[in-house]
């Protein structure tokens, strides 16, 4: 029993010790290429070394252009919401999602293929734009030097889900044990009364998942942010500045946000784990506002096959 306990002891030792990947992109660390995971994750066939989605509200006369029928809050079904001296159709938001994982079997080489799904409707003219896709390869050589491949994105498949939403299929060729693959992508979403839920827990090891959300205060949120030890969260004041043409404004203005950083470390599959951990979700809490569709259920916007 002694034996056990300090084997235990020593297993969260190393975890809470360990160093963790780096959220920059475009170079992997030594210590990722190093790594081959942390107690049971040791045995999975690939990891996530890091998943972070970014997204931050863009506020401005020069998106009102911006699939303008996309408007679903306005002065008219919002009683104060002409106070804030905002129009629904100047504000985006912006999402800059990135993903790093690592091959560590060759029975694991499916895991490098992944699927984004995003909002595209064609009854109502409304869409999220997917932009700026990129997905390296990095490997290391007999000789050990790293080499890079930069995938040719045009050969992934796009297809629809639903009336709502569309999923471009990401497969990565080439991919061998001890192979790196970083995908990175951008989506701009002219709905800023809906967030992308984000996702713990993959079918795969997760070393990090961290998403930073700042929002206008004028959006009232309820933020569902999943209670477990393995999950920080917080929340502070921040502004947010943007620029409009009316004449009755001012140039340079801003308006308060509410600024929130969740971040998850050393997450392992359902399976494996002792406890399931929910998803971040985000629900507007305004009277009077249409809510927009979500994606069907058991789907994700991201998902690791």
């Amino acid at each position: 029993m002694k034996q056990l306990l300090l084997a235990a002891l020593l297993a969260c030792s190393s975890v809470a010790n360990a160093q963790l990947p780096n959220e920059k992109f475009g170079k992997p660390s030594s210590m990722e290429w190093e790594y081959n995971g942390w107690g049971d994750a040791v045995n999975a066939d690939a990891i996530i070394l890091c998943k972070t989605m970014k997204a931050t509200y863009q506020i401005s006369d020069q998106v009102a252009n911006f699939n303008r029928n996309s408007s679903e809050i306005s002065s008219d079904n919002i009683s104060d919401f002409g106070k804030n001296d905002i129009d629904d159709s100047n504000i985006l938001v912006n999402y800059e999602f990135r993903l790093r994982t690592k091959i560590l079997k060759p029975e694991g080489v499916g895991h490098a293929n992944i699927d984004i799904i995003y909002f595209y409707s064609d009854n109502n003219k409304v869409f999220d734009e997917l932009s700026d896709l990129k997905v390296r390869v990095f490997s290391k050589n007999a000789k050990g030097k790293v080499e890079r491949q930069n995938v040719n994105t045009a050969s992934f498949v796009k297809e629809r889900v639903d009336d709502n939403y569309m999923v471009v299929h990401v497969v990565v060729p080439d991919v061998q044990a001890g192979s790196i693959i970083e995908y990175q992508y951008n989506i701009t979403s002219p709905r800023p009364t809906f967030l992308y839920d984000w996702v713990f827990q993959e079918c795969i090891p997760t070393v990090r998942s961290k998403f930073d959300i700042e929002i206008p205060a004028f959006l009232q949120f309820n933020m569902n942010v999943p209670i477990n030890k393995l999950i920080k969260s917080g929340v502070e004041a921040g502004h947010l500045a943007y620029d409009t043409n009316r004449p009755d404004l001012k140039k340079g203005k801003s308006c308060p946000t509410n600024h929130y950083t969740v971040v998850g470390d050393y997450i392992l599959p359902l399976g494996q784990a002792p406890e399931e951990i929910a998803p971040f979700t985000g629900k507007i809490n305004m009277q009077g506002v249409t809510l927009p569709a979500y994606l069907p259920k058991g789907s994700t916007h991201l998902k690791i096959k």
